[in-house]
């Protein structure tokens, strides 16, 4: 049996409930009783992403619909505007460039959120700007950006806004259709507590008018077979039917919950994981910290690989080191999905034996502690 804990900014643990849902006998996906649950679940995506608009299902990673989102919004030589900040943010970027899009990037340092006064300004310098991709949550440092105010500025020009919710939905506020987000994209392996192999996206009326205009080359990501099979309850290609079926569980808790109360339950964890961090002397390293994921600085003397290793090793909790240049000098420690609050107290547990052992010495049990203190303020906690 696996007594690993997993405390990874995606893929998170998976509900008792989804397991059993993995492993039932398969279905065929071109019958009325799969398209039945498959159109079920597709209104319960368009709830938890708080929109009306349809939302179109991918057998891929969450790279597969921001890729779908690139090539079926912009052509060859169309100029978009990329905010920066991480590596799923660069994402975007590589995208573009991948495609022969004219991206002019917004700069912004990691750990730091963009400040929405920077995108209005690449807006006024390119009025020509199709599009503005940024993140929600960005994964890779633990920053959530003010999508609400980055929204209200993009709706006053002629370009989509396109948002990668895939760490942040479910774990962040993503009022889709309330702040005006033209295009949302998100990833089954994080806050829907489901294996990687789903992607999802929605797109406004705006978003969908450039739909047809793009002359991007585009087959499997094509977004006009995937409208045109909707009408069916209906995808253009094989769906993942084991994932789906067990999306329909997955969805069951946390609408039971409401996604309201699925929010808070992650920003109470990220409370307590952030309490227990500077109990011991530890230091943030976002700058405006995502519900889902808190990134922390590694302190000094302390090898950052080694103490994600030590963890494993010594405890079996798995947090994510950091990624690229932050590579040995950030780990990531998550509370979004179905991660508990013993889960959290396990992993600050960990974390205090880990860093002892490689010198940095705190306190046994005052992580632990500073989290107690913020969960019992509260009971909150998804249904299971």
């Amino acid at each position: 049996m696996n007594n690993d804990i997993l405390l990874t900014p995606g893929p998170t643990p998976l509900p008792p409930q989804v397991r059993e849902a993995l492993g039932r006998p398969i279905i065929h996906h071109r019958t009325s009783q799969y398209r039945a649950l498959f159109k079920r679940t597709l209104q319960g995506m368009q709830t938890v992403m708080q929109t009306k608009s349809s939302v179109i299902c991918f057998t891929s990673s969450g790279t597969g619909a921001m890729e779908a989102a690139v090539v079926n919004l912009l052509s060859p030589g169309d100029e978009a505007i990329v905010v920066l900040g991480g590596k799923f943010a660069e994402r975007w970027g590589a995208l573009c460039k991948a495609y022969g899009i004219t991206a002019t990037t917004v700069p912004v340092a990691y750990g730091d959120a963009v400040d929405p006064k920077q995108v209005a300004s690449a807006l006024a310098a390119h009025p020509k700007a199709k599009a503005v991709f940024t993140t929600l949550c960005e994964t890779s440092t633990g920053v959530v950006y003010d999508i609400p105010a980055i929204a209200a500025i993009t709706r006053k020009s002629s370009a989509v806004l396109v948002v990668d919710a895939i760490s942040g939905l479910l774990a962040d506020d993503c009022r889709t259709d309330e702040w005006g987000v033209d295009v949302v994209v998100t990833g089954s392996q994080k806050g829907l507590m489901l294996p990687p192999g789903l992607a999802f996206m929605s797109l406004s009326e705006r978003a969908w008018a450039l739909v047809d205009q793009a002359k991007t080359p585009r087959f499997y990501n094509d977004l006009r077979l995937y409208k045109k099979a909707l009408a069916d309850d209906d995808t253009p290609f094989t769906s993942a039917v084991s994932i789906v079926v067990a999306l329909d569980e997955a969805l069951k808790l946390a609408l039971q919950a409401g996604v309201p109360q699925v929010i808070r339950r992650c920003a109470q964890l990220a409370e307590a994981t952030r309490a227990g961090m500077q109990a011991i002397g530890l230091t943030l390293f976002s700058k405006r910290p995502s519900n889902g994921v808190t990134a922390v600085n590694v302190p000094s003397g302390v090898d950052g690989k080694q103490l994600t290793k030590v963890m494993y090793d010594r405890s079996h909790v798995m947090v994510a080191g950091g990624q690229g240049d932050m590579a040995g000098k950030i780990f990531r420690f998550a509370h979004m999905g179905y991660i508990s609050a013993e889960d959290v107290l396990a992993g600050l547990r960990a974390l205090e034996e880990a860093l002892n052992s490689l010198g940095y010495k705190v306190t046994p049990g005052a992580a632990v502690k500073a989290a107690e203190a913020v969960l019992h303020r509260s009971t909150a906690t998804v249904s299971a």
